[in-house]
């Protein structure tokens, strides 16, 4: 009876194994392989990109491929070095599929120097994704090691590579990661499909590790809006006839709705499925109840928290532990207990069948399989989860130029504009450049510096633009100072550069100064001298006479004074006579007016003369 419970329990596991893989659909994310030479190859070709290593996101690889004498499926330690001499191009080993794991010929292929390895397929097929070993052979230390990229190649694609080699033409290729990921704007969405479970081994480990190491850049990301970040957990279903056995009752909850593994692969002792399931959908809803609040960078701090606080190892993997985190980072424990709600009910939980639903591939993104998984911008991440080789992944999936700072650091991508500035325009008196690093490369792209806008196209030419140009190395125009005063080209108001007056030239590498003497454009009349300066001219005239520039004649200082009194005292008698006019023709319309006034009071006392006598006396023939 013993027996059988012990194969009932294996059957179980089995079908959640099966679980992982036979829903919907996997999609093997690819890069472009570009083959230059020899002109016989050169062409485009897909390759799949290896789920190990670190894959070059958002950037290329130029290198030529070497196919080794002996251990042609790199499956030993090579007795040769392939690492290229100074200034040669980096090596691309290829080699053959098969007799082991991608991982060791990706390792034994770094180890002897190769930039990237080529796996040429050993049979027509669709190309695959190259994985690393299941758990039970996931615990060699090398794993983790692998820094190189690796591709997956068709076997016909191998098979002329080779050809072309036997035949001692040199074949090399370009692996072009640019277009990996899509980068449509200046925000980045990514998923981490994730586990709780501390006990599955090295892929476990590697999960931890990761939150840990990636917690910092991630909050600073999402703080800033960045990036809209999400965390996934799978689970799996009960098959029907099991729903009432032992181990269906211990791995699932919800009446085998949502199942997950054993985490010993053991019934018989340690924690059970239902455990690590109870623990995913407490994590998946810290973070519903922290995004809801506006802090969705907490579920990082839980995560590690919780990893390091409540470890199975020492059986603190439980409720009372995830409480204690929960109460430490300020979030409302009772909002979290309702969304997990009651485990053991015959009911559906939202947020586990959300997951489930959210594990079925859609567009451009495959179906979650694999644990871990990390999805950016809808496609899947493949490479080693680690810090920097994510933090750049997530960085390719920027468009160019809305980069966060954190993708532009030494760490992550090379500066080309600290390289004779990129290529592009520069202005190395006013410290001004068109060349902007970006994660991808650089861009030649005239900057707004000061508010003043510089146009132009980047790479040879730009020019200020503006009411503040002149700010900004004087608008690109010439300026020069000469005994205390500065001439200048440049005006705001003019988007040209033009000569003071005073000067001719272009206006921007030269202005020489103007000679009015010589040229005869200033200080002519017969009495005049006229001697040249420096932007200017001074004139002067003899005979003790006074020179008017506005008339370039000269006068005598006696006739202008003569002229000036004169002019002096026709305004004087000018102002007098309109004074006097005004004041007798005031004097006159205030007399009118008096005159007007006294007759109207008059008139209502006495007769005027121009009125009929009015009898004042009574006759006596009336009485």
């Amino acid at each position: 009876m013993r027996e059988m419970g012990k194969k009932l329990g294996l059957l179980v596991w089995v079908w959640f194994m099966l679980c992982r893989f036979c829903v919907g659909r996997f999609v093997v994310e690819k890069n472009s392989l570009k083959v230059t030479s020899p002109s016989s190859l050169n062409g485009l070709y897909e390759c799949a990109i290896g789920n190990f290593g670190v894959p070059q996101y958002g950037g290329t690889m130029v290198g030529t491929v070497v196919y080794p004498e002996a251990n042609h499926k790199a499956c030993n330690d090579f007795d040769v070095s392939f690492k290229s001499k100074p200034g040669g191009l980096p090596t691309f080993l290829l080699v053959d599929r098969g007799d082991c794991y991608f991982t060791l010929k990706a390792w034994n292929a770094q180890k002897a120097g190769a930039a990237a390895i080529l796996v040429a397929d050993d049979k027509v097929e669709p190309l695959i994704t190259m994985d690393t070993p299941e758990e039970e052979h996931a615990d060699a230390e090398y794993l983790q090691n692998i820094t190189i990229p690796s591709a997956l190649i068709s076997k016909s694609l191998g098979d002329s590579i080779r050809k072309a080699l036997s035949s001692k033409e040199m074949v090399n290729i370009n692996l072009d990661w640019t277009e990996a990921l899509p980068h449509p704007d200046e925000r980045v969405e990514y998923e981490f499909w994730t586990n709780s479970n501390d006990e599955c081994g090295p892929k476990c480990d590697s999960q931890i590790d990761f939150v840990k190491n990636f917690k910092g850049a991630a909050q600073i990301l999402e703080k800033k809006g960045y990036t809209q970040f999400t965390p996934h957990y799978i689970t799996w279903y009960c098959p029907e006839a099991f729903i009432f056995s032992k181990q269906c009752k211990s791995q699932c909850i919800n009446h085998g709705r949502y199942c997950a593994p054993d985490p010993e692969q053991d019934f018989s002792r340690g924690y059970d499925g239902k455990d690590v399931v109870v623990q995913n959908l407490r994590q998946a809803c810290f973070f519903k109840v922290a995004n809801e609040s506006g802090r969705p960078w907490l579920w990082w701090d839980y995560v590690t928290d919780f990893a390091i606080r409540c470890p199975m190892k020492e059986k603190k993997y439980n409720e009372d532990c995830s409480n204690q985190v929960i109460k430490s980072l300020d979030v409302d424990l009772k909002k979290i207990e309702n969304c997990v709600g009651d485990a053991s009910a015959d009911v559906v939980n939202p947020v586990l069948k959300a997951e489930q639903d959210a594990q079925i591939g859609k567009g451009t993104r495959g179906d979650v399989t694999i644990l871990p998984t990390l999805v950016i911008n809808s496609r899947q991440y493949r490479g080693k989860l680690d810090k920097i080789a994510v933090l750049k992944a997530i960085c390719a999936g920027f468009e160019e130029t809305t980069e966060p700072a954190i993708c532009l650091s030494k760490d992550i991508e090379t500066n080309e504009c600290l390289h004779n500035n990129g290529g592009c325009w520069q202005d190395k008196a006013a410290n001004v450049t068109a060349c902007k690093d970006t994660f991808r490369g650089r861009v030649c792209e005239c900057p707004v510096v000061q508010g003043v806008k510089f146009v132009g196209d980047g790479y040879t030419h730009c020019e200020a633009t503006g009411a503040l140009r002149c700010e900004i190395n004087n608008g690109g125009c010439w300026k020069k100072t000469h005994d205390g005063r500065t001439y200048s080209a440049c005006a705001d108001d003019s988007k040209d550069c033009k000569c003071p007056l005073g000067f001719k030239g272009d206006g921007v590498n030269n202005c020489d100064d103007v000679d009015e003497c010589k040229e005869k454009l200033a200080c002519q009349c017969p009495e005049c001298k006229c001697k040249d300066t420096w932007g200017s001219y001074e004139c002067s005239c003899s005979g003790g006479l006074l020179y008017m520039q506005e008339h370039d004649i000269c006068i005598s200082k006696d006739a202008k004074t003569e002229v000036s009194w004169s002019f002096i005292w026709i305004i004087i008698l000018g102002l007098a006579a309109a004074g006097a006019a005004g004041y007798a023709i005031y004097k006159y319309r205030i007399r009118r007016y008096m005159d007007s006034e006294i007759r109207a009071i008059m008139a209502q006392y006495m007769p005027l003369d121009n009125q009929g006598e009015i009898p004042n006396h009574v006759s006596h023939g009336n009485v």
